[in-house]
């Protein structure tokens, strides 16, 4: 039977989804002993997910239309007249091919699981981490050749205040 951690279901439910995000991001959180074994279980779970569907994709090349840019990396601009006369400044398009990852159906499923258990983070510097994307990248080629056990976790002692049994859970 799962732990309800003296919480009710939305808010232990956000809780786990924190602290789940907050292991895979950072690789180890300090939390209680109770809260520690439920983020395991979430944690595993989606990692397994990960190695089993790591290389389910195919390379595909796409056009891509993008603003050229110049020399500094500006948008590169051209004067244009418009049918009543007026000039004004347009981008200029160039068309590339890109060679582009594409999710087969059961590595977008496994995505959109991950992305339904865990939370959008953004690093220090304010820009997005694809959390999908370091699960399939990073963390399962880390453990590929694992079959299971993915975290561990170590106690520290009874925390001030409460007595609660502090832990620190990592990934192995």
């Amino acid at each position: 039977m799962a732990r309800k951690l003296g919480k009710p279901t939305d808010q232990r439910m956000a809780m786990l989804k924190n602290l789940t995000t907050d292991l895979l991001v950072y690789g180890r959180i300090e939390t209680t002993e109770a809260r520690a074994k439920e983020v395991r279980s979430l944690a595993e779970n989606l990692i397994a997910l990960a190695v089993r569907e790591k290389n389910n994709f195919e390379e595909v090349e796409v056009k891509v239309v993008k603003a050229k840019l110049d020399s500094k990396g500006n948008k590169e601009l051209e004067k244009v007249t418009s049918k009543n006369g007026k000039e004004y400044l347009r981008v200029v398009k160039e068309e590339k091919t890109e060679k582009r990852q594409k999710d087969m159906p059961t590595r977008l499923n496994a995505r959109r699981k991950i992305m339904a258990k865990t939370n959008k983070v953004k690093d220090s510097e304010g820009n997005k981490i694809d959390l999908p994307a370091k699960l399939f990248g990073e963390i399962a080629t880390k453990y590929e050749s694992r079959q299971g056990g993915y975290t561990r976790i170590l106690k520290l002692g009874p925390r001030k205040g409460d007595n609660a049994e502090r832990v620190i859970i990592e990934l192995v």
